[in-house]
């Protein structure tokens, strides 16, 4: 008897086993999977950075049970081939390089069209700023030839200005005596060092590296005249650096911008794009303690020049919110 009970035991474990796991395989995933959302910026001395981080506590305080990060990167190139993976939830970048991915540059960095992109918001202007330490004698974008620059990391979305900028003034990495493809802060130290002569870096107005510089070394803000943007053509646009915006810096300053967005892809579940566009809008005071530049984030500008498809999540929000009609 007890042999026949030792036998009928071990069945009887295996079969109730096997319901469990025919119940769990007919279970919705949502119902005890968590919310995963990896947030995708830049380098830690830029705005990407401190604006994903206020991101990471609004979603986490704003979507029961999810699970934020924040991912620090090369930025908008590595960005949007890390969602095209699948790679993260929400990203930023630049609009000439959303738009260079979507139509599948590949000397840009996109080996084929990366169509599983889905627009999220227009965000906010990236001033394109050009700085040089005032002993490089660099005044003007032809005074750059023979000096040495430093273009952000290689096939980033700062680097990707920078080849364009040059190009519309006339001039390519051949003319300057040294190029270095380094992140804002690690350029910041060379230039304090006397190893470097000017530094272009895209990013919201008052960037820290840049203010850290101005307030080590007497700096020069680089002029890019109105012509120049006019060859650059959309995305770009004319604008001007206010005086003050760094230390030394006595008088406004023309310069060219381009505008940043907020980008998924088609994978991401509709409802947790909504979510994550609409806590944005509700939460700008975070993400404008985070930096001053989103100071600009205005949801009726949202959709201005969205170089891809909404996604439906945020097509969502836009429609309940009277954007879209």
């Amino acid at each position: 008897m007890q042999s026949s009970l030792r036998k009928t035991a071990p069945r009887r474990g295996r079969l109730l086993a096997a319901a469990l796991a025919v119940a769990a395989l007919g279970a919705p995933i949502g119902a005890s999977a968590a919310q995963f959302i990896n947030i995708l910026t830049g380098g830690t001395s830029g705005v990407y950075y401190p604006m994903g981080v206020a991101l990471q506590k609004i979603y986490t305080d704003g979507i029961s049970g999810a699970r934020v990060q924040v991912q620090a990167t090369k930025a908008s190139v590595e960005n949007l081939n890390l969602l095209q993976q699948g790679k993260g939830e929400i990203a930023f970048s630049l609009g000439d390089s959303v738009k260079l991915a979507w139509e599948g540059d590949a000397e840009a960095g996109f080996k084929a069209p990366l169509d599983k992109l889905r627009g999220v918001a227009a965000i906010y202007p990236n001033y394109v700023q050009i700085v040089a330490s005032k002993e490089s004698g660099i005044n003007t974008l032809a005074d750059l030839k023979g000096k040495s620059l430093s273009v952000g990391a290689a096939k980033s979305g700062t680097e990707l200005n920078a080849r364009a900028i040059l190009e519309a003034a006339g001039m390519s990495y051949d003319d300057l005596s040294k190029v270095e493809y380094l992140p804002f802060a690690e350029s910041v130290e060379l230039m304090k060092n006397r190893q470097l002569d000017a530094t272009l870096q895209s990013a919201g107005l008052g960037v820290a590296s840049l203010k850290d510089l101005a307030t080590s070394v007497p700096i020069t803000v680089v002029a890019v005249p109105e012509d120049v943007v006019t060859k650059l053509g959309a995305p770009y646009q004319a604008t001007t650096i206010p005086a003050g915006t760094y230390q030394g810096q006595d008088a406004e300053v023309p310069g060219v911008a381009v505008q940043n967005f907020l980008i998924t892809h088609e994978g991401v579940p509709e409802e947790e794009v909504y979510q994550m566009t609409k806590l944005m809008y509700e939460h700008l005071d975070g993400l404008r303690a985070a930096h001053s530049a989103a100071q600009a984030i205005d949801p009726a500008k949202a959709l201005e020049g969205m170089p891809l498809p909404l996604h439906p999540g945020a097509e969502k929000y836009y429609r309940e919110a009277g954007i879209l009609k």
